[in-house]
């Protein structure tokens, strides 16, 4: 009869003491089942909205606490994400022109039911030219104040060859794949502030102003779009009215697209 080493047995245990037998490996321990799921790792792909939903009808407070507090959460990393979709000026060249800014123009932001596509200014400059350094200095303030608008910079004769200095700053505003509006040797005329600047991309459409609440009303809304609204005390919002009330009438070097047959450069690249 052969000796299984592996048995259980006394005689293969006395072995074992005196050298004979290996050592029995250890018996592998029984796994302890998976703790149930926190409400925090229950949730966590779910929407804003859906942990509204879930708050109202929590069993105890308890729950219902630490929805609210995840809801708060969700809506924290969509204003981050949000904020952060642009948020500066992006230098671009020639070659990149219809990738960064035609193209670009016609995203739709997500959520954009109305499919407005982006706003998209190009700040065409010269370094040298007083007033186009100045300008460029509005300009990284606006693309900081205004994330859900992109503005890309090149220099001008980079962009259109042969572009007068004398049409320096120029500014080509697009949405959803169209020229809007271009705004020519800005600041030539006079020394003008940044609210003359955002003002008027404003009411050439590059900006749209994010609507904004007060603190505490986001419980009241109904949806993800709504949540991510923010306080109203962006000057943004207050350009807005003031552009409507004091610039009725965009100012002359304003061409909307439609007008631009006279033009002898191609914006388009």
């Amino acid at each position: 009869m052969a000796l299984n080493p592996n048995e259980d047995t006394e005689f293969n245990e006395a072995l074992r003491k005196h050298g004979i037998l290996p050592p029995r490996p250890p018996t592998p321990r029984t796994p302890s089942p998976p703790p149930a799921p926190t409400i925090e790792e229950k949730y966590a792909n779910y929407t804003a909205a859906q942990l509204r939903e879930l708050a109202a009808e929590a069993p105890d407070d308890e729950t219902e606490r630490i929805l609210e507090v995840l809801r708060r959460r969700r809506l924290q990393e969509a204003r981050k994400k949000e904020m952060a979709r642009f948020g500066r000026v992006y230098p671009i060249s020639r070659e990149d022109y219809t990738r960064e800014v035609t193209e670009a123009s016609k995203v739709n932001e997500e959520g954009d039911e109305q499919e407005k596509g982006t706003g998209v200014v190009v700040f065409l400059y010269k370094d040298g030219i007083p007033h186009s350094d100045r300008a460029a200095q509005q300009v990284q303030i606006l693309a900081q104040r205004h994330p859900h608008t992109k503005f890309v910079s090149i220099v001008g004769d980079k962009c259109i060859p042969n572009l007068p200095d004398a049409r320096l700053p120029m500014f080509i505003i697009y949405r959803k794949g169209e020229v809007l509006n271009q705004l020519v040797a800005w600041g030539a005329d006079r020394e003008r502030k940044i609210e003359e600047l955002e003002a008027v991309l404003i009411l050439a459409g590059a900006i749209i102003p994010q609507q904004r609440r007060p603190p505490g009303s986001d419980r009241d809304s109904d949806s993800d779009g709504s949540d991510l609204e923010d306080i109203d005390d962006d000057p943004s919002s207050r350009m807005r009215s003031a552009a409507t009330s004091t610039n009725a009438k965009a100012p002359k070097n304003i061409r909307a697209k439609k007008d631009d047959s006279d033009s002898e450069f191609e914006f388009d690249l």
